[in-house]
C-alpha cells in the first residue's frame, strides 16, 4: 500500500514556474515508477510526465516536452514536477500516481495508487 500526498500548487501568471512535490508513505517508494497526470475542467484526465523507479528514465507528453522536469528522491520518499514556462492551457488538477511496473509508464491505467491532487491555475 502506498499513500501519495502532492502539494505545491497554487496560482501563477503566464510564463511563470511551480514546484509540484508528491510526498509516498511506505518503505517500498524506490520499487514504484512514479507518474504526474492532470485533469481540467470537463476533460479526460491526461498523461503529463513519468519516471522509472531509479530516475534514470524520464518521459513526457509532447505538451509538456522542454518546459516540465520529472525528479525523485528516493532518499526522501518523494517525486517532483518542475514546471516552467506556464501556459493557461496547464491549468488542471495534477495528480501523482505510483506504478509498480517498468513498462506502459505513460498509460493511466497501469497507476495503482493515486494522491488527491493539487490545484494548478496559470492566468494569462
Amino acid at each position: 500500500q502506498v499513500q501519495l500526498v502532492e502539494s505545491g500548487g497554487g496560482l501563477v501568471q503566464a510564463g511563470g514556474s511551480l514546484r509540484l512535490s508528491c510526498a509516498a508513505s511506505g518503505r517500498t517508494f524506490s520499487s514504484y515508477a512514479m507518474g504526474w497526470f492532470r485533469q481540467a475542467p470537463g476533460k479526460e484526465r491526461e498523461f503529463v510526465a513519468a519516471i522509472n523507479w531509479s530516475g534514470s528514465n524520464t518521459y513526457y507528453a509532447d505538451s509538456v516536452k522542454g518546459r516540465f522536469t520529472i525528479s525523485r528522491d528516493n532518499a526522501k520518499n518523494t517525486v517532483y514536477l518542475q514546471m516552467n514556462s506556464l501556459k493557461p492551457e496547464d491549468t488542471a488538477v495534477y495528480y501523482c500516481a505510483a506504478h509498480r511496473g517498468i513498462v506502459h509508464l505513460t498509460s493511466l491505467t497501469k497507476y495503482e495508487y493515486w494522491g488527491q491532487g493539487t490545484q494548478v491555475t496559470v492566468s494569462s
